[in-house]
């Protein structure tokens, strides 16, 4: 697997993706022997600038409305204590990853949620080239908030992406009302993840639009079998978290399965406007596919420039 040159490393510089329509300044890692930058930005800020129609597909899991990423929270979630993050206790002596809980969000917070994926949406329809797809994690108790986003600036819906995973949300007796009601479950259990699918709309004719644009449909598995849009999946490993101890981290096995999905001839640019600690970097980087990642937190993108080679070089199932 290819690596990353450190002396590459430019801090503070004018970043150097093609074509951006005006400079910014932040913290860019490129490597010719590499086929990803990443760079620590906002990723609105970096969306504004670049060119239109020059990314082929968009993978991310987003911070949603960025009350969970927010300082308050995070601090929360470092203290093991409070907040919209649960901290689930060990399991046969494993300590288990946090989840947030998205049943205390508010009006005003669902309220954010929208403004916030409106604003991605519109921004993601300018930048994606006729054709591109949009694969974006989310949850069963908001995920209309972010479809509703993206279908109102003109995304079509292509249906969704089940991940099936068992997680702790969910699947719980009343609180401080066990006893009485035993036999109660307040919330299903959650044994999967939704994905929303949108793609910005073909010019013509999708075997027109593939031929000038790349992009327009999905990579099939092989020549007898086609996407799917069930994929059974388990948290990511232990080695993974290891690697990049981020609290949303999404399995590599999972990954490379979508990041390659969404170039239908292997050729383009996949995004990460949110990419966290890199893990769809590497799933790009695996499968032999150009990359960008964008990330606004420097502790955030410090792990993602370590993890991102040591992702791609794993051998997983």
């Amino acid at each position: 697997m290819l690596g990353i040159e450190e002396d590459k490393m430019q801090p503070h510089k004018a970043l150097k993706y093609p074509g951006l329509s005006r400079q910014l300044t932040g913290k860019v890692k490129t490597s010719d022997q590499s086929l990803y930058e990443i760079f620590n930005i906002d990723a609105f800020e970096w969306l504004q600038a670049a060119p239109m129609n020059s990314i082929h597909a968009v993978v991310t899991d987003p911070p949603y409305g960025l009350v969970e990423y927010s300082e308050k929270e995070l601090s929360k979630l470092k203290n093991g204590k409070g907040g919209i993050w649960r901290i689930p206790p060990a399991f046969d002596g494993n300590k288990r990853m946090p989840l947030p809980r998205f049943t205390v969000l508010t009006e005003a917070d669902h309220k954010a949620l929208k403004d916030f994926f409106h604003r991605l949406a519109s921004l993601l329809k300018c930048v994606l080239v006729p054709g591109g797809h949009v694969f974006i994690a989310t949850n069963p108790l908001i995920s209309h908030l972010v479809y509703e986003s993206f279908i109102k600036v003109q995304f079509e819906k292509r249906g969704e992406i089940i991940r099936t995973v068992y997680t702790l949300r969910g699947g719980d007796r009343p609180k401080n009302a066990h006893d009485e009601f035993s036999d109660v479950t307040v919330m299903p259990k959650s044994c999967w993840e939704p994905w929303g699918l949108f793609r910005k709309p073909c010019e013509g004719r999708v075997q027109d639009n593939l031929r000038k644009w790349k992009a327009g449909g999905l990579k099939r598995i092989s020549s007898t079998e086609p996407f799917k849009d069930l994929i059974r999946s388990s948290p990511a490993r232990k080695q993974e978290r290891e690697i990049a101890p981020h609290p949303s981290i999404k399995p590599q096995s999972f990954l490379r399965q979508i990041v390659r999905a969404s170039l239908p001839l292997g050729e383009g640019t996949i995004l990460d406007p949110f990419m966290g600690s890199g893990s769809t970097i590497a799933a790009a980087e695996f499968c032999g596919l150009r990359s960008i990642g964008l990330e606004i937190r420097p502790e955030y993108f410090t792990m993602a420039e370590s993890a991102i080679p040591k992702l791609a070089a794993l051998s997983v199932q």
